[in-house]
C-alpha cells in the first residue's frame, strides 16, 4: 500500500500561483485553496506506476488532498469501487468483465492510457538463444505443452511459468490477445497478484518466463522481453498497431465520484501529464492509430 501524505499549505502562498489541470488543458476552475479530500485508488497493477506518479505530482498543486493508491488486480479493484470501499477503481479491462451488470451499470468509464504488456524472461533464456517466439509456441508454452526451452530453440532446461491471478485485467489481456484466448497452466505456475513481485520472480529465476506491462520495464534491465512472430513489444509498434497485446487503461468511479476524484482523473489525462505517461512507458489514447485489436 504506498500512502502520498497530504502536504501543508504555506500561508503566504495564493490561490492564483497554483492552477489544476483538466483534459487536454492546463487550467481548471479549482485551485489549490478550494480542492480538498481523499482519493483512495485500487485495482490494475499494470496501471498503478501511473497513478502513483500522478499522485505525486497532483498533490503538489493541491496539498489539502490526501491519496492512497494500491494493487490488488483489476477484478479486485472493480469490486472494491462497486463496494464503496475505495472512490477509483483502476483496471485493465471494462468492468462489465469483472461485475455483474447491474453492478457495472453503477460506475462511471474514464479511459485514461493504453497499456502494452510483454512477455518477459529471465536473462539465462535470452541468452540461450530465445528472443523471440511464434504465438503458437507462446500458446504451447503457457499452456504446458511445452516444458524445455530445448523445444524452441533455447537451452535445455526446464520452463518456470511464473503467472497472474484470475483477478488480473494483465493476465485477462495477455490470454485474449497473447495466448488467443488459451487458459493458463495453472497448476505447472507461480502465481502471484501483484506485477513487481512477478518481474522479481521472473528474475530470480532460472527459465522463468511470465508477462508485465511496459511500464514495470522502464529503466530495467534484470529481465529480457521476447517478440512475438519477430515483432518487438514496444510503444511505437502498439501506437502503429503491429504490437496486438494492449489494452485501455481504466479508472472507474461510482456515479461520477466526489470532486477530488474527478479533477485528479482530468490531470491523469491533460497535455500537462501526457509527456510523463509515455515517459512511463504506456501510451496516450489519442495517439493509437485504432483502438481495435
Amino acid at each position: 500500500m504506498k500512502r502520498v501524505a497530504s502536504l501543508f499549505l504555506a500561508a503566504a502562498m495564493t490561490a492564483g500561483l497554483l492552477t489544476g489541470c483538466g483534459g487536454g488543458s492546463s487550467s481548471s476552475s479549482s485551485s489549490s485553496s478550494d480542492l480538498e479530500g481523499t482519493i483512495t485508488a485500487a485495482g490494475s497493477s499494470a496501471l498503478k506506476p501511473l497513478v502513483d506518479e500522478a499522485a505525486n505530482k497532483f498533490i503538489e498543486k493541491y496539498p489539502n488532498v490526501s491519496i492512497t493508491v494500491d494493487a490488488g488486480g483489476s477484478g479486485e479493484g472493480l469490486k472494491q469501487v462497486s463496494e464503496g470501499t475505495v472512490t477509483i477503481g483502476n483496471s485493465d479491462v471494462a468492468a462489465e468483465e469483472k461485475l455483474d451488470a447491474d453492478k457495472a451499470k453503477e460506475l462511471t468509464d474514464h479511459q485514461v492510457a493504453i497499456v502494452t504488456m510483454a512477455p518477459i524472461v529471465n536473462k539465462d533464456v535470452k541468452e540461450g538463444g530465445v528472443d523471440n517466439l511464434t504465438k503458437q509456441q507462446l500458446i504451447d508454452i503457457f499452456t504446458g505443452k511445452i516444458t524445455n526451452w530445448k523445444d524452441v530453440g533455447g537451452p535445455d532446461e526446464s520452463i518456470v511459468l511464473v503467472t497472474r491471478p484470475s483477478s488480473s485485467g494483465t493476465r485477462a489481456t495477455f490470454e485474449k490477445y497473447a495466448l488467443d484466448g488459451n487458459t493458463e497452466a495453472e497448476n505447472q505456475s507461480m502465481e502471484t497478484d501483484d506485477s513487481g513481485v512477478l518481474l522479481k520472480n521472473v528474475s530470480d529465476t532460472k527459465g522463468a518466463i511470465g508477462y508485465v506491462a511496459l511500464s514495470y520495464l522502464v529503466d530495467n534491465n534484470d529481465v529480457s522481453t521476447v517478440s512475438i512472430d519477430g515483432v518487438e513489444p514496444t510503444l511505437e509498434n502498439t501506437y502503429s498497431g503491429d504490437w496486438k497485446v494492449w489494452a485501455t487503461e481504466h479508472m472507474y468511479t461510482k456515479g461520477k465520484g466526489k470532486k477530488a476524484d474527478r479533477e485528479f482523473i482530468k490531470y491523469i489525462v491533460s497535455d500537462d501529464f501526457a509527456k510523463t505517461t509515455e515517459k512511463l512507458g504506456y501510451g496516450v489514447v489519442s495517439k493509437m492509430k485504432s483502438l481495435d485489436h
